[in-house]
């Protein structure tokens, strides 16, 4: 459940259209959202000219944020509002800790466009957050709430079993399907390699089962499928599209070896290419 939402800023149109989903979710949750503006001061530019800019920066970022808050009041969510100086990634980690937030919600695109983002910010947020991300790419502010299906991969490993136990009580608070998946990936497996499949499967099988168990001690309904796919992000990718989710929880890191690695850098080409919601969800156990 979320209690505490940490919501980055820029005042971009991408960040305002995300607001509204999140807004939707805090309401629902009768959450708290704490509005953070970062305003950047390691870059050079603002380095060199020095205290005016900053003190624009700040000014910026408060009108920033209270906009938003306005939002929020509409809304009838209660918030609390920040300006910070300082690294974007490092700051909103910081901060998202210092007010023990239940999640960090923000969007995939900036000022600076997609690749400004996904590939730079909310990348090094999801590396570095021990607290849950959710990433709203362009668009997902069109996805229903509350969600109808929440798509959970798993390859049985402590990380995606802690993406299972973020979701299962987001699921049951909204009355959604939760669905379990695990991918079996073939793009380094030869032809008639029988014997890797048949492993394969085997752990497939077994995560699905504890994910289907798991998802039933919490009274949630739950569906199980094991997917074949070249890759883990395609297999997760196509799921998505048929039969269809509104949102995806998955950990950041996963097994290795004869397992296979599921996440990862499986969840952030998830992060990049998912039409929905994505949660990512960091768990401090090794591998």
């Amino acid at each position: 459940m979320f209690d505490r939402i940490c919501v980055p800023t820029d005042g971009s149109d991408a960040a305002a259209a995300a607001f509204e989903h999140i807004l939707a979710i805090a309401a629902d949750h009768d959450a708290t959202v704490h509005l953070l503006h970062v305003a950047d001061t390691t870059r050079d530019s603002v380095t060199r000219i020095g205290g005016d800019v900053v003190d624009v920066l700040e000014r910026e970022g408060d009108s920033i944020v209270a906009d938003a808050a306005d939002r929020a009041a509409d809304r009838g969510v209660e918030t609390e509002t920040a300006v910070r100086q300082g690294g974007v990634p490092e700051t909103i980690v910081a901060y998202a800790e210092e007010m023990d937030a239940d999640v960090v919600a923000m969007s995939t695109k900036g000022r600076q466009g997609m690749e400004h983002l996904v590939g730079s910010t909310t990348e090094r947020v999801v590396r570095q957050s021990p607290v849950p991300v959710l990433a709203l790419r362009p668009g997902d502010e069109e996805t229903p709430y509350p969600y109808e299906d929440i798509l959970v991969p798993t390859d049985g490993s402590p990380a995606a079993t802690a993406a299972l136990d973020q979701a299962l009580p987001v699921a049951k608070h909204v009355g959604a399907t939760v669905h379990v998946l695990s991918v079996v990936e073939t793009g380094g497996i030869g032809v008639g390699d029988h014997i890797e499949i048949d492993v394969l499967s085997q752990y497939a099988d077994d995560a699905i089962a504890d994910g289907l168990e798991r998802a039933e001690d919490a009274g949630v309904d739950a569906v199980g499928a094991v997917e074949a796919a070249s890759s883990a992000a395609r297999g997760i990718r196509a799921y998505i599209d048929d039969p269809g989710v509104d949102f995806v929880a998955m950990g950041t890191h996963g097994r290795t070896g004869v397992s296979r690695s599921l996440l990862g850098s499986v969840a952030e080409r998830t992060l990049r290419t998912a039409p929905v919601p994505v949660l990512a969800v960091p768990t401090r156990e090794e591998d």
